[in-house]
């Protein structure tokens, strides 16, 4: 077996499939160290605190993760973490936009042990996995063929892509709010919230802060922000 220098954080909310996945990776991929969080807020935290992280996997369905271009924001600051979706979803379009916003892998949940295990082994080894279901089209056409609907909607709309909390940022970004004071606000460390605003910045095209705030102010319907 060969071994990974590397830690890892495994994001899911269920903790039986949390403790599933750390036990794959320290014993079948070598893995030393496994970071086991229940959020997106969470994972982006350990990813910022801890350097050492080489391999980070997602479930879709957790606390934070709006859809699978939430991941963007991992790719766009780690861009060195192999970043992976382990996901019970078996929709084409979750993966054709998770692979849009740059992941390795996405598996499919309902994977036995040794499919999983050779999954990430790929990844690992550098290749991009992708579940055979994508081929499968119900009209019969091309998978390329139709423009998933959240792709149209992000491209009509910038916040479209914007997980709730970074909504929220952008929001206290317009009220005039420093990275400290909305780490203050939200509850979350001052790494995390420049995780969000550099996501934010990029979903919305923008090149710095004040034009964020800017254009949040122009064209964002600006809710109250709670942690």
């Amino acid at each position: 077996m060969t071994r990974h220098s590397g830690k890892a954080v495994v994001a899911d909310d269920d903790p039986f499939f949390r403790i599933a996945l750390a036990s794959i990776l320290t014993e079948h991929l070598g893995v030393p160290e496994i970071h086991q969080v229940g959020s997106l807020d969470e994972a982006l935290e350990a990813l910022a605190e801890k350097p050492d992280i080489r391999f980070a996997l997602f479930d879709l369905d957790m606390p934070g993760m709006e859809s699978p271009a939430s991941l963007s924001a991992v790719r766009e600051c780690f861009p060195e973490v192999l970043t992976v979706v382990v996901s019970g979803s078996t929709e084409r379009e979750d993966v054709f936009l998770a692979l849009r916003a740059g992941v390795h892998g996405f598996v499919p949940k309902g994977s036995n042990v040794e499919s999983l295990i050779q999954a990430l082994r790929m990844v690992f080894d550098g290749f991009v996995y992708v579940p055979a279901f994508v081929t499968r089209t119900p009209g019969g056409g091309p998978p390329e063929a139709a423009t998933p609907t959240a792709w149209r909607e992000a491209a009509a709309d910038p916040t479209a892509a914007l997980t709730p909390r970074q909504r929220q940022v952008l929001d206290l970004i317009v009220a005039g709010q420093s990275n400290k004071e909305i780490a203050r606000s939200l509850s979350l460390g001052e790494g995390t919230v420049k995780i969000h605003v550099a996501a934010l910045l990029k979903a919305l095209g923008v090149p710095n802060r004040s034009a964020a705030a800017a254009w949040g102010g122009a064209n964002f319907a600006r809710p109250r922000a709670a942690p």
